[in-house]
């Protein structure tokens, strides 16, 4: 019974890990000229003219530390454009220079693919990618935006097998705003689902950021790496987004066996606008310090000195007498 009891145990711990593992792994859908500039991608990066072609990178690793690995399987790749119209792409296999899971260079297997975008509005691209290692097929969302007010088509349905409905549109967000959304499996609600939260980095900043995570929090450093939450009775959920930078918001369908789907939708975060002036603490200091000289100007002062002054000269004189 006890050996029984160990395995389930030992079984039940296993399975634990890999979800863990699996937890900071996302498929990075990156708009870029040329794989040399890839790490640079910004929020601009998923604005459009019409008739711009856009060359999207598919990239398998933790964009947090900016961790890479190989993708093991061809990523599916469509666009859904604003009017529902799907486009299936083609993907060409290519590499990235990187950094692994130890902290060594090397360069990594990945995909790129292009479309052209010949709508105002919204573009939405789809991924999906298997990853056997870690048992979990991974669908992405990415929105490319084209046309001003053209805000038509980001809340597209697009029929992933697990797949997050954005509530808020997903550009044109601060840092600060809140984004939600709802998940689903099979087009029905998703409740209860883990929802993992993480911000991309380039590489030197990964390095530094978990450095220094790390040596605040020896006990568990991956918490601040991967933020958390789940899935409302309806499927719905929230989390604000606190720094500029290209965000991931997965929801992940847990199964009793086989791999687990998640469904992943990025967000592109701007700076806050316009930018919020603060006093310095140097100024406040001054203010601070003059605030008894204007006391000592207020009306009255002068009066009470004067007779203060009175008073003395009669004292003296009736010392003198």
């Amino acid at each position: 019974m006890k050996k029984k009891l160990f395995t389930f145990v030992l079984l039940n711990g296993l399975i634990l890990c890999s979800i863990s593992m699996a937890s900071a792994h996302f498929t990075m859908v990156f708009p870029s000229d040329s794989a040399d500039t890839v790490w640079d991608v910004t929020p601009e990066d998923y604005i459009a003219e019409l008739g711009d072609t856009k060359t999207i990178y598919l990239i398998w690793g933790h964009p947090y530390e900016h961790i890479l690995f190989d993708m093991g399987s061809i990523p599916e790749v469509s666009v859904v454009k604003p009017d529902g119209t799907l486009e299936q792409l083609s993907v060409e296999k290519t590499t990235v220079e990187g950094q692994d899971e130890d902290g060594n260079a090397g360069t990594f297997v990945a995909y790129k693919t292009s479309f052209t975008v010949d709508q105002m509005g919204d573009s939405v691209v789809a991924v999906k990618y298997h990853d056997s290692e870690e048992e979990l097929v991974d669908y992405t969302k990415a929105v490319i935006h084209c046309g001003e007010e053209m805000w038509i088509g980001w809340d597209a349905e697009v029929g992933q097998e697990t797949e997050i409905l954005p509530y808020m549109r997903p550009y044109g967000m601060e840092e600060g705003f809140v984004f939600s959304g709802q998940a689903k499996y099979d087009g029905e609600i998703l409740a209860g689902a883990p929802v993992e939260v993480e911000i991309y980095h380039t590489l030197d900043a990964g390095i530094e950021i978990v450095e220094a995570a790390e040596e605040m929090f020896p006990y568990d450093a991956p918490m601040v790496f991967t933020r958390l939450t789940k899935s409302n009775a309806d499927g719905e959920f929230m989390y604000t987004l606190d720094e500029p930078g290209i965000w991931f918001v997965g929801a992940t369908m847990e199964p009793e066996t086989g791999s687990a789907v998640r469904g992943v939708f990025m967000i592109p975060v701007l700076e806050s606008f316009p930018a919020v002036e603060q006093s310095s603490p140097s100024a406040e200091l001054q203010q601070a310090t003059e605030k008894p000289a204007s006391s000592a100007s207020a009306p009255g002062f002068e009066a009470i000195l004067a007779i203060t002054g009175i008073l003395a000269a009669l004292f003296v004189t009736s010392r003198r007498k």
